[in-house]
Protein backbone atom coordinates (compact mmCIF):
# COMPACT_ATOMS: atom_id res chain seq x y z
CA UNK A 1 0.00 0.00 0.00
CA UNK A 2 3.13 2.14 0.56
CA UNK A 3 4.25 2.20 -3.02
CA UNK A 4 0.36 3.26 -4.19
CA UNK A 5 0.74 6.43 -1.95
CA UNK A 6 4.32 7.20 -3.09
CA UNK A 7 3.05 7.04 -6.67
CA UNK A 8 0.13 9.39 -5.94
CA UNK A 9 2.70 11.59 -4.18
CA UNK A 10 4.61 11.68 -7.50
CA UNK A 11 1.45 12.37 -9.46
CA UNK A 12 0.83 15.53 -6.74
CA UNK A 13 4.42 16.61 -7.12
CA UNK A 14 4.06 16.68 -10.95
CA UNK A 15 0.42 19.06 -10.16
CA UNK A 16 2.20 21.27 -7.97
CA UNK A 17 5.17 22.00 -9.81
CA UNK A 18 2.95 23.17 -12.70
CA UNK A 19 0.94 25.22 -10.61
CA UNK A 20 3.60 26.75 -8.46
CA UNK A 21 6.28 26.77 -10.44
CA UNK A 22 5.98 29.75 -11.64
CA UNK A 23 6.44 31.36 -8.40
CA UNK A 24 10.05 31.51 -9.13
CA UNK A 25 9.71 33.10 -12.52
CA UNK A 26 7.22 35.90 -12.22
CA UNK A 27 10.23 38.30 -12.71
CA UNK A 28 11.51 36.85 -15.90
CA UNK A 29 8.29 36.56 -17.66
CA UNK A 30 6.85 39.70 -16.58
CA UNK A 31 9.77 41.32 -18.00
CA UNK A 32 10.00 39.30 -21.23
CA UNK A 33 6.25 40.17 -22.25
CA UNK A 34 6.94 43.91 -20.54
CA UNK A 35 4.02 43.61 -17.98
CA UNK A 36 4.01 44.63 -14.03
CA UNK A 37 4.74 41.59 -11.45
CA UNK A 38 0.83 41.65 -10.05
CA UNK A 39 0.10 41.34 -13.58
CA UNK A 40 2.38 38.54 -13.87
CA UNK A 41 1.05 37.15 -10.78
CA UNK A 42 -2.46 36.14 -12.90
CA UNK A 43 -0.44 32.99 -14.67
CA UNK A 44 -1.25 32.01 -10.11
CA UNK A 45 -4.24 33.81 -9.11
CA UNK A 46 -5.97 32.52 -12.64
CA UNK A 47 -4.85 28.95 -12.31
CA UNK A 48 -6.08 28.82 -8.45
CA UNK A 49 -9.34 30.33 -9.62
CA UNK A 50 -10.78 28.39 -12.33
CA UNK A 51 -9.92 25.17 -9.63
CA UNK A 52 -11.44 27.33 -6.92
CA UNK A 53 -14.79 27.83 -9.40
CA UNK A 54 -14.94 24.06 -10.99
CA UNK A 55 -13.66 21.83 -8.24
CA UNK A 56 -16.75 20.48 -7.05
CA UNK A 57 -18.42 20.19 -10.41
CA UNK A 58 -15.32 18.47 -12.11
CA UNK A 59 -15.22 16.10 -9.00
CA UNK A 60 -18.57 15.22 -9.63
CA UNK A 61 -18.50 14.52 -13.38
CA UNK A 62 -15.56 12.29 -13.12
CA UNK A 63 -16.91 10.46 -10.06
CA UNK A 64 -18.17 7.80 -12.19
CA UNK A 65 -14.57 6.81 -14.41
CA UNK A 66 -12.01 4.32 -13.21
CA UNK A 67 -10.05 6.21 -10.84
CA UNK A 68 -6.79 4.79 -12.23
CA UNK A 69 -7.45 6.19 -16.08
CA UNK A 70 -8.73 9.86 -13.89
CA UNK A 71 -5.68 10.74 -12.73
CA UNK A 72 -3.90 9.40 -15.87
CA UNK A 73 -5.98 11.85 -17.92
CA UNK A 74 -5.40 14.57 -15.84
CA UNK A 75 -1.48 14.36 -16.00
CA UNK A 76 -1.40 13.78 -19.70
CA UNK A 77 -3.17 17.13 -19.84
CA UNK A 78 -0.93 18.58 -18.04
CA UNK A 79 2.15 17.65 -19.62
CA UNK A 80 0.29 18.78 -22.71
CA UNK A 81 -0.60 22.26 -21.23
CA UNK A 82 3.27 22.85 -20.25
CA UNK A 83 4.11 22.47 -23.86
CA UNK A 84 1.70 24.91 -25.05
CA UNK A 85 3.37 27.09 -22.85
CA UNK A 86 6.50 26.85 -23.84
CA UNK A 87 5.67 27.71 -27.75
CA UNK A 88 3.15 30.62 -26.05
CA UNK A 89 4.62 34.32 -27.94
CA UNK A 90 2.13 36.57 -25.87
CA UNK A 91 0.90 36.85 -22.24
CA UNK A 92 -2.69 36.25 -23.22
CA UNK A 93 -2.06 33.02 -25.10
CA UNK A 94 0.54 31.99 -21.91
CA UNK A 95 -2.06 32.87 -19.77
CA UNK A 96 -4.47 30.78 -21.86
CA UNK A 97 -1.88 27.66 -21.58
CA UNK A 98 -2.42 28.10 -18.00
CA UNK A 99 -5.28 27.50 -17.74
CA UNK A 100 -6.57 24.94 -19.39
CA UNK A 101 -5.41 22.05 -17.05
CA UNK A 102 -6.84 23.87 -13.91
CA UNK A 103 -10.01 22.43 -14.76
CA UNK A 104 -8.35 18.94 -14.41
CA UNK A 105 -6.49 19.45 -11.35
CA UNK A 106 -9.33 19.57 -8.70
CA UNK A 107 -10.03 15.49 -10.29
CA UNK A 108 -6.47 14.30 -9.34
CA UNK A 109 -6.28 16.14 -5.99
CA UNK A 110 -9.95 14.94 -4.65
CA UNK A 111 -9.04 11.44 -6.07
CA UNK A 112 -5.93 10.88 -4.52
CA UNK A 113 -6.64 12.15 -1.30
CA UNK A 114 -9.70 9.87 -0.88
CA UNK A 115 -7.86 7.15 -1.63
CA UNK A 116 -4.78 8.11 0.88
CA UNK A 117 -7.30 7.94 3.39
CA UNK A 118 -8.90 5.09 2.36
CA UNK A 119 -6.09 2.73 2.19
CA UNK A 120 -5.37 2.97 6.06
CA UNK A 121 -7.26 3.19 9.70
CA UNK A 122 -9.04 6.16 10.73
CA UNK A 123 -6.34 6.97 12.98
CA UNK A 124 -3.62 6.81 10.84
CA UNK A 125 -5.65 8.95 8.40
CA UNK A 126 -3.38 12.20 8.95
CA UNK A 127 -0.24 10.59 8.07
CA UNK A 128 -1.21 8.77 4.89
CA UNK A 129 -2.66 12.54 4.21
CA UNK A 130 0.59 13.95 4.76
CA UNK A 131 2.29 10.83 2.35
CA UNK A 132 0.53 12.03 -0.35
CA UNK A 133 0.94 15.82 0.51
CA UNK A 134 4.63 15.25 0.93
CA UNK A 135 4.54 15.34 -3.07
CA UNK A 136 3.56 18.96 -2.26
CA UNK A 137 6.27 19.24 -0.58
CA UNK A 138 9.06 17.61 -2.93
CA UNK A 139 7.65 20.59 -5.60
CA UNK A 140 8.63 22.84 -3.10
CA UNK A 141 12.11 21.29 -2.56
CA UNK A 142 12.85 20.47 -5.59
CA UNK A 143 10.00 21.27 -8.29
CA UNK A 144 10.15 25.20 -7.79
CA UNK A 145 13.66 25.69 -7.06
CA UNK A 146 14.16 24.01 -10.02
CA UNK A 147 12.10 25.35 -12.70
CA UNK A 148 13.32 29.06 -11.58
CA UNK A 149 16.97 27.17 -11.58
CA UNK A 150 16.26 26.29 -15.20
CA UNK A 151 14.63 30.22 -15.85
CA UNK A 152 18.09 31.56 -14.78
CA UNK A 153 20.50 29.29 -16.60
CA UNK A 154 18.46 29.19 -20.03
CA UNK A 155 15.49 31.16 -20.22
CA UNK A 156 12.06 31.21 -18.81
CA UNK A 157 10.31 28.74 -21.61
CA UNK A 158 13.00 26.08 -20.02
CA UNK A 159 10.69 25.89 -16.94
CA UNK A 160 7.95 24.53 -18.61
CA UNK A 161 9.61 21.63 -20.53
CA UNK A 162 11.18 20.89 -16.79
CA UNK A 163 7.34 20.56 -16.10
CA UNK A 164 6.46 18.43 -18.74
CA UNK A 165 8.76 16.38 -18.09
CA UNK A 166 7.79 16.21 -14.38
CA UNK A 167 4.15 15.24 -15.78
CA UNK A 168 4.99 12.56 -18.18
CA UNK A 169 7.30 10.61 -15.77
CA UNK A 170 4.03 10.78 -13.44
CA UNK A 171 1.32 10.03 -15.75
CA UNK A 172 3.79 6.82 -17.01
CA UNK A 173 4.29 5.67 -12.99
CA UNK A 174 0.84 6.02 -12.79
CA UNK A 175 0.17 3.66 -15.80
CA UNK A 176 3.28 1.66 -14.75
CA UNK A 177 2.46 1.09 -10.86
CA UNK A 178 -0.86 1.65 -10.19
CA UNK A 179 -3.80 -0.96 -9.97
CA UNK A 180 -7.18 -0.47 -11.51
CA UNK A 181 -9.31 1.54 -9.30
CA UNK A 182 -12.89 0.85 -10.25
CA UNK A 183 -15.03 4.06 -8.89
CA UNK A 184 -16.04 3.39 -5.22
CA UNK A 185 -20.10 3.38 -5.12
CA UNK A 186 -21.13 7.18 -4.25
CA UNK A 187 -23.67 8.78 -3.14
CA UNK A 188 -26.35 10.72 -5.74
CA UNK A 189 -25.25 14.02 -6.25
CA UNK A 190 -27.96 15.27 -4.61
CA UNK A 191 -27.21 13.61 -1.70
CA UNK A 192 -23.25 14.41 -1.51
CA UNK A 193 -25.02 18.46 -1.99
CA UNK A 194 -26.39 17.91 1.47
CA UNK A 195 -23.01 17.89 2.71
CA UNK A 196 -23.01 21.82 1.91
CA UNK A 197 -25.81 21.98 4.94
CA UNK A 198 -23.15 21.30 7.93
CA UNK A 199 -22.62 24.72 9.31
CA UNK A 200 -19.18 23.30 10.73
CA UNK A 201 -18.02 22.34 7.55
CA UNK A 202 -19.01 25.98 6.37
CA UNK A 203 -16.39 27.06 9.50
CA UNK A 204 -13.89 24.99 8.55
CA UNK A 205 -13.70 26.40 4.90
CA UNK A 206 -13.46 29.63 5.92
CA UNK A 207 -10.50 28.69 8.43
CA UNK A 208 -8.75 27.45 5.63
CA UNK A 209 -9.29 29.62 3.11
CA UNK A 210 -8.08 32.76 5.34
CA UNK A 211 -4.92 30.74 6.44
CA UNK A 212 -3.87 29.62 2.39
CA UNK A 213 -4.69 33.04 1.48
CA UNK A 214 -2.04 34.26 4.23
CA UNK A 215 0.66 31.69 3.04
CA UNK A 216 0.30 32.83 -0.47
CA UNK A 217 -0.04 36.98 -0.07
CA UNK A 218 3.37 36.47 0.45
CA UNK A 219 5.00 33.53 -0.59
CA UNK A 220 3.58 33.63 -3.87
CA UNK A 221 5.74 36.88 -4.65
CA UNK A 222 8.82 35.14 -2.53
CA UNK A 223 11.09 35.28 -5.60
CA UNK A 224 9.97 38.94 -5.97
CA UNK A 225 11.01 39.98 -2.25
CA UNK A 226 14.03 38.19 -2.18
CA UNK A 227 15.29 39.94 -5.77
CA UNK A 228 13.87 43.42 -5.25
CA UNK A 229 14.45 43.29 -0.97
CA UNK A 230 17.13 41.35 0.26
CA UNK A 231 19.10 42.32 -3.64
CA UNK A 232 19.76 38.53 -4.28
CA UNK A 233 20.59 37.36 -8.18
CA UNK A 234 18.85 34.31 -9.72
CA UNK A 235 20.58 31.48 -8.57
CA UNK A 236 20.64 32.64 -4.97
CA UNK A 237 16.75 33.12 -5.16
CA UNK A 238 16.22 29.44 -6.44
CA UNK A 239 18.70 28.33 -3.27
CA UNK A 240 16.53 29.88 -0.95
CA UNK A 241 13.46 28.56 -2.67
CA UNK A 242 15.18 25.05 -2.34
CA UNK A 243 15.94 25.56 1.37
CA UNK A 244 12.51 26.63 2.17
CA UNK A 245 11.07 23.67 0.72
CA UNK A 246 13.65 21.66 2.36
CA UNK A 247 12.73 22.91 5.52
CA UNK A 248 9.24 22.18 4.69
CA UNK A 249 9.76 18.08 4.77
CA UNK A 250 10.41 18.51 8.33
CA UNK A 251 7.33 20.85 8.74
CA UNK A 252 5.01 18.63 7.02
CA UNK A 253 5.64 15.67 9.38
CA UNK A 254 5.80 17.30 11.98
CA UNK A 255 2.55 18.92 11.20
CA UNK A 256 1.17 15.23 10.40
CA UNK A 257 2.33 13.89 13.85
CA UNK A 258 0.55 16.85 16.18
CA UNK A 259 -2.56 16.84 14.14
CA UNK A 260 -2.33 13.21 15.00
CA UNK A 261 -2.75 14.40 18.38
CA UNK A 262 -4.81 17.93 18.81
CA UNK A 263 -6.03 19.16 15.66
CA UNK A 264 -7.01 22.39 16.80
CA UNK A 265 -3.84 22.71 19.23
CA UNK A 266 -2.19 22.30 15.80
CA UNK A 267 -3.82 24.78 14.11
CA UNK A 268 -3.73 27.79 16.15
CA UNK A 269 0.15 26.81 16.78
CA UNK A 270 0.32 27.35 12.79
CA UNK A 271 -1.49 30.58 12.89
CA UNK A 272 0.57 31.74 15.75
CA UNK A 273 4.09 30.78 14.28
CA UNK A 274 3.60 32.00 10.71
CA UNK A 275 2.82 35.83 11.93
CA UNK A 276 4.98 35.46 14.47
CA UNK A 277 7.71 34.50 11.33
CA UNK A 278 6.27 36.97 8.72
CA UNK A 279 7.12 39.88 11.06
CA UNK A 280 10.84 38.88 11.60
CA UNK A 281 11.00 38.23 7.39
CA UNK A 282 10.08 41.85 7.36
CA UNK A 283 12.63 42.53 10.12
CA UNK A 284 15.25 41.03 8.72
CA UNK A 285 14.14 41.72 4.75
CA UNK A 286 17.11 43.73 4.09
CA UNK A 287 20.15 41.37 5.67
CA UNK A 288 21.53 38.55 3.67
CA UNK A 289 22.44 36.23 6.39
CA UNK A 290 19.38 36.77 8.66
CA UNK A 291 17.16 36.49 5.49
CA UNK A 292 18.73 32.86 4.77
CA UNK A 293 17.82 31.87 8.15
CA UNK A 294 14.17 33.22 8.05
CA UNK A 295 13.75 31.68 4.59
CA UNK A 296 14.42 28.58 6.21
CA UNK A 297 12.23 28.63 9.24
CA UNK A 298 9.09 30.16 7.21
CA UNK A 299 9.86 27.28 5.04
CA UNK A 300 9.08 24.70 8.02
CA UNK A 301 6.29 26.88 9.39
CA UNK A 302 4.50 27.46 6.34
CA UNK A 303 4.53 24.17 4.65
CA UNK A 304 2.01 22.25 7.12
CA UNK A 305 -0.51 24.48 6.45
CA UNK A 306 -2.12 22.90 3.48
CA UNK A 307 -2.48 19.67 5.13
CA UNK A 308 -3.58 20.95 8.36
CA UNK A 309 -6.30 23.00 6.77
CA UNK A 310 -7.22 19.75 4.76
CA UNK A 311 -7.70 17.88 7.86
CA UNK A 312 -10.00 20.32 9.37
CA UNK A 313 -12.14 20.05 6.49
CA UNK A 314 -12.51 16.50 5.78
CA UNK A 315 -12.79 16.11 9.80
CA UNK A 316 -15.87 18.56 9.73
CA UNK A 317 -18.01 16.07 6.61
CA UNK A 318 -15.72 12.56 6.80
CA UNK A 319 -18.85 10.62 5.33
CA UNK A 320 -17.96 11.63 1.68
CA UNK A 321 -14.32 12.19 1.21
CA UNK A 322 -13.77 12.70 -2.09
CA UNK A 323 -16.52 15.34 -2.54
CA UNK A 324 -15.33 17.02 0.61
CA UNK A 325 -11.58 16.86 -0.62
CA UNK A 326 -12.66 18.19 -4.18
CA UNK A 327 -14.66 21.82 -1.78
CA UNK A 328 -10.97 21.83 0.13
CA UNK A 329 -9.56 21.50 -3.41
CA UNK A 330 -11.61 24.53 -4.30
CA UNK A 331 -11.57 26.39 -1.06
CA UNK A 332 -7.84 26.10 -1.40
CA UNK A 333 -7.27 27.76 -4.58
CA UNK A 334 -9.81 30.09 -4.15
CA UNK A 335 -7.29 30.84 -1.13
CA UNK A 336 -4.67 31.38 -3.43
CA UNK A 337 -6.10 33.19 -5.91
CA UNK A 338 -7.27 35.79 -2.70
CA UNK A 339 -3.48 35.84 -1.01
CA UNK A 340 -1.88 36.37 -4.07
CA UNK A 341 -4.09 39.06 -5.77
CA UNK A 342 -3.55 41.10 -2.18
CA UNK A 343 -0.31 40.42 -2.22
CA UNK A 344 -0.29 41.68 -5.46
CA UNK A 345 -2.10 45.15 -4.23
CA UNK A 346 0.36 45.81 -1.39
CA UNK A 347 3.24 45.14 -3.78
CA UNK A 348 2.08 48.00 -6.01
CA UNK A 349 0.81 50.29 -3.60
CA UNK A 350 3.73 49.98 -0.89
CA UNK A 351 6.24 47.68 -2.76
CA UNK A 352 7.60 44.22 -1.78
CA UNK A 353 9.06 45.10 1.79
CA UNK A 354 5.35 45.21 2.87
CA UNK A 355 4.09 42.20 1.10
CA UNK A 356 4.23 40.31 4.29
CA UNK A 357 1.61 42.48 6.49
CA UNK A 358 -1.56 41.25 3.96
CA UNK A 359 -0.14 37.83 5.12
CA UNK A 360 -0.47 38.71 8.90
CA UNK A 361 -3.68 40.72 8.81
CA UNK A 362 -5.23 37.46 7.12
CA UNK A 363 -3.60 35.30 10.12
CA UNK A 364 -5.49 37.04 12.68
CA UNK A 365 -8.86 36.81 11.11
CA UNK A 366 -7.85 32.90 11.01
CA UNK A 367 -7.14 33.02 14.53
CA UNK A 368 -10.34 34.49 14.70
CA UNK A 369 -12.31 32.40 13.27
CA UNK A 370 -10.74 29.37 14.74
CA UNK A 371 -11.45 30.98 17.89
CA UNK A 372 -15.35 30.88 16.48
CA UNK A 373 -15.40 27.18 15.68
CA UNK A 374 -14.93 25.82 18.88
CA UNK A 375 -18.70 26.26 19.71
CA UNK A 376 -19.83 23.85 16.56
CA UNK A 377 -17.12 21.05 18.35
Amino acid sequence: MKRVLYVLAFGIFGLATTEFGVIGILPQIAAAFNITIDRAGWLLSSFALIIALFAPFMSLLFSRMNRKWAMVLVLAVFAVSNVLSVIADSFPLLLLARILPAFMHPVYWSVALATAAAAVPPEESPAAAGLVFGGFTIASVLGVPLATWMADIFNWQASFVLCAIFNTVACIALLCWLPAMPAAARPSGRQELRILRNPRLWQQLALACLMISAMYASYGYLAAYLGKVTGMNGAQVSLMLMLFGLAGVGGNWLAGKMLSRNIRTTTIGFIILLAVAHIFVYAAGYSFLPMVVMVMIWGFIHTGGFLISNVNVTAAAPESMEFVNSIFTSCGNLAVTIGSTIGGFVILHAGEHHVVWGSVLLLGAAAVVWWQSKENI
